[in-house]
């Protein structure tokens, strides 16, 4: 008989995991945010470069016809759809699911703490989610830093000129592990996505939540453009520990940009070979409808675990991670 029945949690994580997601549940309470459930399965995925959904067909066709079912890889349109018609803060706290790699900090299939917050801009809700931190698992202040600032101060260059990323594609092709990849490569935000993971997170003190802040505008997502520069946008990540553990938008409203940015994944999509996706109209049909000024947030709930119980792979806090569920 095989043992690989077993959580592969132990029973004082699982304690602590029920224990973590009471005291989020009542840092959103104390601020009267509600908590919504919105659906895992839906008739559109995501057009994200960089996020792939699982999928599913289902036997009895919908009144539209299909039957191809997307696994959300995020809550994130939902709730959009749900800000849209009611205007009010939420949060929720689900499982999602990514077409994505195993390893250390993932599994195809987590938990995500999501929330947004009404009228609300970046810089607030920064200030919200250090605050999170702080009381979930003691951290001190947040340090706060632009994408500029972190490659001017721990490589010497300027990622928003093309100067600076001529010189850290340079930085890239000396490391002989991706020598050959970057000696050939010539898209920007490809070279400025490995510059950040390999020679600038890897820098960031381990003592304290480091924020960055103004991602290029040509890394936005979903998130508004920099009504004082251009070239960035309101978009910012969370780190702590080593470990990437949020992203957040001052999130984008206008329907019609929401519509080009779609048509732009779709075509870089199509460019390197990947699966054009369907754009989802029920979120462009809210965001024509009018979403109020907000500003949202994604969390890794099992990250945030993974720091708390000092886990080194994803698999110490999950029940059943992948290869046992």
């Amino acid at each position: 008989m095989t043992m690989n029945w077993r959580p592969t949690a132990d029973w004082s994580v699982l304690v602590k995991r029920a224990e973590l997601m009471r005291q989020a549940r009542q840092f959103f309470y104390e601020r009267q945010i509600t908590e919504v459930d919105t659906h895992l399965l839906s008739q559109f995925g995501v057009t994200d470069c960089h996020l792939n959904n699982l999928t599913t067909e289902f036997k009895h066709p919908l009144p539209s016809g299909k039957k191809k079912l997307y696994l959300q890889t995020s809550p994130e349109y939902a709730m959009k759809r749900i800000l849209a018609a009611y205007g009010q803060d939420i949060f929720q706290l689900s499982h999602v699911v990514r077409d994505d790699e195993i390893g250390r900090f993932h599994n195809p299939e987590f938990t995500l703490l999501e929330w947004y917050r009404v009228g609300y801009d970046d810089v607030q809700l920064i200030t919200e989610v250090s605050e999170l931190l702080t009381s979930l698992c003691g951290a001190p202040e947040t340090k706060v830093v632009t994408y500029q600032q972190a490659f001017i101060e721990y490589l010497g260059v300027d990622p928003l000129s093309s100067a600076g990323v001529d010189t850290i594609r340079r930085h890239l092709v000396e490391r002989p592990s991706l020598s050959e990849w970057m000696s050939k490569e010539t898209d920007e935000d490809t070279i400025l996505q490995v510059a950040f993971s390999e020679l600038i997170e890897s820098q960031f003190p381990d003592n304290r939540p480091i924020c960055v802040t103004e991602f290029p505008q040509s890394q936005a997502a979903l998130a508004r453009i920099d009504s004082n520069d251009a070239r960035v946008a309101r978009r910012f990540e969370f780190y702590y520990r080593g470990v990437e553990l949020a992203n957040g938008y001052h999130e984008l409203s206008d329907a019609a940009e929401q519509r080009v940015r779609f048509k732009k994944d779709n075509e870089w999509r199509e460019r390197h070979g990947r699966e054009i996706q369907p754009e989802d109209t029920r979120l462009l049909d809210a965001l024509d409808s009018g979403l109020p000024a907000c500003s949202g947030v994604a969390l890794g709930f099992d990250r945030l675990l993974m720091i708390i119980c000092g886990a080194n792979t994803i698999s110490e806090v999950l029940p059943f991670a992948i290869d046992t569920a």
